[in-house]
């Protein structure tokens, strides 16, 4: 791992509390900072609260289907547009985003993912 990427922070935005765990321990022993929110709300009150601290998110990784109206499609398309230095890598084991859904920097991968897979896609998508 390189400084830079031990300095990074990754977030990762998903609802089911076993898959993000497991995201969560994946990204932890790659040697990255992780944050972690449930949904889309949560993720972007972070990222808000984030830069208001000093600490940026360098990628986000999320899932597509989740609850409370922004799904990680929405989702992704308002870091783009907000933030557009934040890497997004989106995940989903059911739906297959359309063209266009997955910003142009973006990365999607399917479930069920392996940790060597996650950390690439990290990467790729790094700053």
């Amino acid at each position: 791992m390189s400084e830079a990427e031990a300095k990074s922070t990754v977030l990762v935005v998903e609802d089911d509390a076993v898959i993000r765990h497991a995201a969560v321990a994946m990204v932890t022993d790659a040697g990255f900072s992780v944050r972690e929110a449930t949904n889309g709300n949560e993720a972007i009150r972070i990222l808000d609260d984030g830069l208001d601290a000093g600490e940026a998110v360098c990628v986000v990784v999320t899932d597509i289907d989740m609850p409370l109206g922004i799904d990680g499609i929405k989702l992704a398309a308002c870091i783009d547009r907000r933030w557009p230095g934040i890497g997004i890598v989106i995940t989903s084991g059911k739906v297959r985003p359309a063209p266009g859904d997955v910003p142009t920097d973006g990365l999607f991968i399917r479930k069920p993912y392996t940790e060597e897979g996650l950390i690439a896609a990290i990467r790729s998508v790094m700053p």
